[in-house]
């Protein structure tokens, strides 16, 4: 029987070229923490965490020793372990960060030991590619911001993009100025979100979300703090505006908060965050059975691409009908040579679609010369 053997952490780390921010702090460095599991036979598998790489990767450490010589096939029983291991302070945040990457590697670790890619093992895929949408459209220094975000849209709907995504929250005025700008230049056939990062109080979302009804808002994001949830719902019944939300919850009892609460139109959880695959997986199930979306929250290199994509070939949407819905996720546009470089093959998207990978496990690799060279010192 194969067994587990080592469980390897790495942080990567990139300095961007041009620094941007959103509605909190600026962001000028990429840092990503992956983790490579390896059997006693050599077989490995890939998986990444979502947030601050240096503290995941000492969350990775925490619970190396629980895996080391256990079956990496005996994945629910591993996740279990984690965390009921974890479960006294860490219901939230880094260490279910941590437990998400392991899981995620060990998703990777079964397909290629059983022959199979993971969206075949989760239980069959769906649909063989997947609608994204571009994340970009950041807050940038510059005399004209209107103008810079409507240039940068149109880049996207020439790629080929019938879906993006921008940013709001510097002020209302400015972001209804900058909405109505963005609209206007790219019509009105191109679904367009808006992701606050729950910079709002609730009587400023309100207002907010009323004034940008009119430039056909698809979905608006993370309008007010994640803890506020009865602040969601009451947004939910102000305006016609899908309210979507999830990047900063963990854990299927985190999202039935959500629910139960009827809070979001939309959720969003980060497979690398909110309890790897297996959980995801989970909650999204139990998105269906309370006939909400789920649009996985994707931030990073092209484990978690591909861990996203798996994912969402395989999931339930809300309703039914002879041929598939069609689902989304999210593809960041900003620069990130550790999603472009770091793992092979790359992800590119033709006319706004992701093919999903058909190779064993994940179906991606990590480049050790591009390890090498954005590793951490």
């Amino acid at each position: 029987m194969t067994k587990i053997r080592t469980v390897e952490p790495f942080v990567v780390s990139h300095e961007l070229e041009r620094e941007f921010y959103f509605s909190q702090w600026k962001y000028d460095t990429r840092s990503i923490c992956l983790v490579k599991i390896t059997c006693d036979d050599g077989t490995f598998g890939w998986g990444e965490g979502y947030g601050p790489a240096q503290v995941i990767k000492s969350g990775i450490e925490f619970f190396r020793p629980l895996l080391i010589g256990y079956n990496p096939l005996e994945i629910e029983s591993l996740w279990q372990m984690m965390y009921l291991r974890s479960l006294d302070y860490a219901r939230r945040g880094i260490l279910l960060s941590a437990l998400s990457a392991i899981d995620v590697a060990l998703w990777d670790l079964r397909g290629k030991i059983l022959g199979q890619p993971v969206s075949v093992l989760l239980g069959g895929r769906r649909r063989k590619s997947v609608r994204t949408y571009a994340t970009g459209m950041y807050f940038t220094e510059t005399e004209s911001l209107s103008e810079r975000l409507a240039q940068e849209a149109l880049g996207y709907k020439e790629q080929g993009f019938d879906a993006m995504k921008m940013k709001v929250g510097l002020n209302i005025e400015k972001d209804i100025e900058n909405v109505q700008t963005v609209r206007q230049a790219i019509g009105s056939d191109i679904d367009l979100m808006i992701d606050a990062n729950h910079a709002y109080s609730l009587p400023e979302a309100i207002k907010l979300a009323q004034a940008v009804e009119s430039s056909q808002i698809s979905w608006f994001e993370e309008p007010v703090s994640p803890e506020y949830y009865s602040s969601y719902s009451q947004l939910r019944q102000t305006t016609s505006i899908p309210i979507a939300g999830g990047e900063c919850e963990y854990l299927r009892w985190g999202f039935l908060n959500l629910f139960q609460q009827q809070c979001v139109d939309i959720a969003q959880p980060d497979i690398c965050a909110a309890g790897g695959i297996t959980e995801v997986k989970r909650i999204a199930d139990m998105a269906n059975t309370f006939g909400v979306d789920l649009v996985p929250h994707t931030w990073g290199t092209g484990i978690a691409l591909s861990a996203a994509l798996h994912l969402t070939a395989n999931i339930d949407m809300p309703g039914s009908r002879l041929n598939n819905a069609e689902a989304l996720m999210e593809l960041d546009r900003t620069e990130n040579p550790l999603r472009d470089e770091l793992v092979q093959p790359t992800f590119s998207p033709h006319n706004g679609r992701l093919q999903v990978p058909d190779k064993p496990g994940l179906g991606v690799n990590v480049d050790e010369d591009a390890l090498t060279r954005y590793l951490l010192k």
